[in-house]
């Protein structure tokens, strides 16, 4: 008997578009942040390369969720049930992200180093990919939480030891999360591309 080749169901298409789009917002944001520190549209320039990713971003969720009509829905109970379980475990650990943040920059704040803002932002940022690895069961996760939280440390170090101006940490710190969320996203556009693989040629009017 024949198997069928395994097609990855609606609801993961339509959470690849979704993730897209959110990288596409947090890339932006972290570029903006970068631009500011920087002060000087020259060196600025180079930051051109995180709005043009966004703006692919965007173009390419929007495509994913035109498609997901093609992709098989979930009819499982238990696959629903687990749908509904990982949607669920987002939501705490996004909610916890946005606490942690208001946390840690009232901290900061009444410790008298608000210039420790943009590091401990990224700091809870970074973070927060680690339960997100768990609970997407994705290593690039793993990395990624790595690489943003080595950056917000370092980001914290460079104020604290005042080795580099504060504009120039926030650019840092911005220029390093803005990568993190571009290879993020760069990561789901590939995903996406190979869930469109799976479906039968012809599939796609």
């Amino acid at each position: 008997m024949e198997n069928k080749p395994h097609i990855m169901p609606a609801a993961a298409v339509k959470g690849i578009a979704s993730g897209l789009l959110m990288m596409a917002c947090f890339t932006m944001i972290w570029a903006g942040i970068a631009y500011g520190g920087l002060h000087a549209a020259t060196y600025a320039l180079v930051l051109i390369v995180f709005p043009l990713l966004g703006i692919v971003f965007i173009a390419k969720g929007i495509a994913l969720f035109r498609i997901a009509k093609y992709f098989p829905m979930l009819t499982s109970e238990a696959d629903i049930a687990r749908e509904k379980k990982t949607g669920m475990w987002f939501g705490i650990i996004f909610g916890a992200e946005g606490l942690g943040i208001f946390v840690a920059i009232n901290i900061v704040t009444n410790l008298g180093h608000a210039d420790l803002t943009i590091p401990v932002i990224a700091l809870v940022v970074g973070l927060h990919f680690y339960p997100l690895a768990k609970v997407f069961r994705r290593t690039v996760d793993y990395y990624l939480a790595t690489w943003s939280t080595i950056i917000a440390i370092c980001g914290i170090l460079f104020t604290l030891n005042n080795i580099m101006p504060v504009n120039y940490v926030s650019a840092f710190t911005g220029i390093g999360i803005a990568i993190a969320t571009s290879c993020y996203g760069i990561y789901m556009i590939v995903s996406g591309n190979k869930a469109i693989k799976q479906l039968p040629v012809g599939t796609i009017a």
